[in-house]
């Protein structure tokens, strides 16, 4: 099998790093801006939605990076996720039901901190599945 021409992976580098950079980089950028803000006014409400659109094309790379791989490596991302969606379910009602409970975390581990919780499990899903595979 012939290895990609350095043509193609600079596309898949665009979509593998920067893309997820930028959503990131959204994301805290909204955080910062809510809190700038007073709360239930329109700009909090625009900073709140300000990584949408950057989730959005985040999902539209991955999917047709997805569509591009062979199909070991589509099984392989098939089982991470497959792995990961349950446990971030598992993080999101524990998380909520603690919530509900009365504990509310006080800035350690209130629900928008805990994003990063949701997306361990699919990389810890890749390794797992990729060991398996290759």
């Amino acid at each position: 099998m012939t290895p990609p021409a350095s043509g193609t992976r600079r596309p898949r580098l665009l979509r593998s790093f920067l893309i997820p950079t930028a959503f990131v980089l959204a994301y805290f950028a909204a955080r910062a801006g809510i809190e700038s803000v007073e709360p239930r006014s329109t700009p909090a409400l625009l900073f709140a939605l300000l990584p949408v659109p950057a989730f959005a094309f985040f999902i539209h790379a991955y999917v047709r990076n997805v569509r591009g791989m062979d199909e070991l490596e589509r099984r392989i991302q098939l089982e991470a996720l497959a792995f990961a969606f349950p446990v971030a379910l598992l993080v999101a009602f524990t998380a909520g039901l603690l919530h509900l409970a009365g504990f509310e975390g006080e800035g350690d581990w209130d629900l928008p901190r805990l994003w990063p919780l949701l997306v361990l499990p699919y990389f810890f899903g890749l390794m797992r599945s990729r060991r398996r595979y290759v």
